[in-house]
């Protein structure tokens, strides 16, 4: 069934990636909404005089994606506590909001609003406001899938916005949680916090032939899928892909007198692995060699139960 979410949550530019590989959502498009001009430009807009927000609009197939796990990742990318805009970017064009097409749509936003203060999460007021969507005009074509268009300069203006510091404060795990510690094995645990490497060929997933999904054995974040796996030789699994690039995060190592790119999962922090450019070039060239010890694998049979019905779309593009 199709759907038509709108979301507000700062810049645009920054809105797009955490939607637009969850399996379900069909488009994604960057625009302007509210207001009193017909078709406003950028300029208009983030001058605050023309009473529009800065917004994205989703197509999305809803028999795939509930609306409920669109709202989970909303709430995990804005600070639902700013009446003033969102991080450094500031003014009325930068406010967030939940714009809903249905009565269904009002009633989960609603619901999942009142869950999120509830949670104690927010020492502030939440102040998000959901409104009946208006009117959406389309951005200007190059403000469309920016973070494709000039990767560069999208991850500068990215680390500049305050978003990743903010993401990392508030969502990421408490590494000293007692809960965690107990819950890791040995292994487990020197690979997930102390960024060790487990043994290559004797870990549990590196010859793995079941379908199904790679989450982050401490948040459950969904990571890779065996579609992407294949053998390459190293002795852990390996994939030309994440499910979801916005879940990874990559940053240089230097350790062992090396230079080599360590992979990172967003909300757990988690140390996966490396990434390398040696992979198979029909697949874009690129190697994610994961611990296994980083991982918990959900067979395909399980992905419904489990709360990961959605990725059973991954498999009907195999």
């Amino acid at each position: 069934m199709n759907e038509v979410a709108m979301f507000a949550g700062g810049h645009f530019w920054f809105m797009v990636p955490p939607f637009i590989e969850v399996p379900g959502v069909e488009k994604v498009m960057t625009g302007y909404t509210g207001g009193y001009l017909q078709n406003p430009s950028f300029e208009e807009v983030t001058s605050g005089n023309t009473g529009h927000q800065l917004v994205i609009q989703i197509n999305f197939d809803s028999a795939i994606l509930p609306y409920k796990k669109l709202l989970e990742v909303y709430w995990r990318i804005i600070d639902p506590t700013d009446v003033n805009g969102q991080f450094k970017d500031r003014g009325e064009a930068f406010r967030s909001a939940i714009y809903y097409n249905s009565q269904s749509q009002k009633e989960q936003a609603e619901q999942s609003k009142y869950r999120l203060t509830k949670s104690g999460r927010w020492q502030m007021p939440i102040v998000t406001e959901i409104l009946q969507a208006p009117n959406f005009y389309p951005a200007e074509e190059k403000h469309q899938n920016y973070y494709r268009k000039l990767p560069f300069h999208y991850l500068h203006v990215f680390k500049q916005s305050g978003r990743a510091e903010f993401i990392k404060r508030f969502w990421q795990i408490d590494k000293e949680d007692m809960k965690l510690l107990n819950k890791l094995t040995a292994i487990q645990y020197e690979v997930t916090q102390k960024n060790k490497t487990e043994q290559p060929f004797e870990n549990e997933y590196y010859d793995q032939k079941l379908d199904g999904i790679y989450v982050d054995l401490v948040t459950g974040e969904p990571l890779f899928s065996s579609t992407e796996q294949y053998d390459a030789g190293c002795g852990w699994p390996s994939f030309t892909k994440p499910i979801q690039p916005y879940q990874i995060k990559e940053s240089l190592d230097h350790s062992y007198g090396m230079i080599r790119t360590e992979v990172r999962s967003l909300y757990g922090d988690s140390h996966l692995g490396h990434v390398f450019d040696d992979g198979l070039k029909v697949k874009g060239g690129r190697c994610y060699c994961i611990n296994s010890a980083a991982l918990r694998f959900i067979p395909k049979s399980n992905l419904k139960s489990e709360g990961y019905g959605e990725y059973l779309a991954v498999f009907k593009r195999k």
